[in-house]
């Protein structure tokens, strides 16, 4: 492997993905552009995964490959691959997803020409486990294309949409700037929205990423969410819209902004909590309570506990 700083980095983590790898590493190996990486990083996968993934290694000086030893976490396991990542731009990929030929050589034309941009992705299309075609995917118009921060903040925190963007070509520098995604469910919308506080997006206007959904991704609720995170929070007290709100709350400090426009986000925030989320604040506190109730009348002596009842 060449010991030049490649122009881009892909990140793929991976935990027992041998049903879709290698054709998600077929699909990047075949980009038209090829001055990039691939850092693969197996979190301690007990499938098939660990030796694809040497295989392909052995084939191409252009992957990178990491096995961690014990399950990190999800979150953890992609931040990782940026971590260790050399180029100017990075891009997250998914083992079950498949990128068309000129995903990256599109990206990242825009963001040569246009400085401004920090983020750039495809139009999505969504296919089953199968590789069949659902529909195209593309995001509100003009998602966070915006050039006043505010509104591009705005458009991730309050408008629909279904976070593909975070599968974009971005930038390493603004993107080292951030602390990347947080062990808690949409901690990848808040990272959209701290990228937007710093620049703007933009969408190739063509289906070039393929995004698939499979029983396996299908995560039903906030626990197996919670779980995939954190392997042991399985049951434990999670509060899932609070870390939300100090998400945003700590991205809009984090980033140089005038008076002015720190003011109209928190005013967009106060939006956030009268949209529901403030509802939803108040359930993740009853949900708590009761989690928190149940296990410590679960540790009473019998008597005891049938009295509390």
């Amino acid at each position: 492997m060449t010991t030049e700083a490649p122009k881009i980095s892909i990140g793929l983590p991976v935990r027992n993905g041998e049903e879709f790898l290698e054709e998600s590493i077929d699909s990047i190996l075949a980009q038209s552009f090829t001055d990039f990486e691939l850092i693969i990083s197996d979190n301690a996968s007990t499938d098939r995964t660990e030796a694809i993934c040497k295989a392909y290694a052995a084939k191409d000086s252009r992957i990178r490959y990491y096995r961690n030893v014990v399950n990190i976490g999800g979150a953890n396991n992609g931040n990782l691959t940026f971590q260790l990542a050399r180029g100017e731009y990075f891009r997250w990929a998914a083992h079950d997803d498949v990128c068309e030929p000129e995903l990256l050589a599109s990206c990242l034309s825009v963001l040569e020409r246009e400085p401004e941009i920090v983020l750039c992705a495809p139009q999505t299309v969504q296919i089953d486990q199968y590789g069949n075609e659902v529909h195209i995917y593309s995001p509100p118009s003009e998602l966070a294309y915006s050039s006043k921060p505010h509104e591009r903040f705005r458009d991730i925190a309050l408008r629909p949409h279904a976070c593909e963007a975070i599968y974009g070509l971005i930038r390493s520098d603004v993107l080292r700037k951030t602390p990347l995604e947080q062990n808690y469910w949409d901690s990848d919308r808040i990272l959209l929205g701290e990228l937007a506080l710093c620049g703007r997006f933009f969408e190739v206007p063509a289906p070039l990423f393929r995004i698939r959904y499979h029983a396996k991704n299908l995560k039903a609720d906030w626990r197996a969410r919670s779980a995939w995170f954190l392997p042991d929070a399985t049951g434990k007290v999670s509060f899932v819209h609070w870390n939300r709100f100090f998400g945003y709350l700590n991205a809009i400090n984090r980033v140089p902004l005038s008076w002015y426009v720190r003011v109209r986000c928190y005013r967009i925030m106060l939006a956030w909590l009268i949209q529901r989320n403030g509802q939803q604040m108040v359930k993740d506190l009853a949900v708590a309570l009761m989690t928190v109730t149940h296990t410590y009348k679960s540790k009473l002596p019998d008597e005891l506990r049938y009295n509390w009842e």
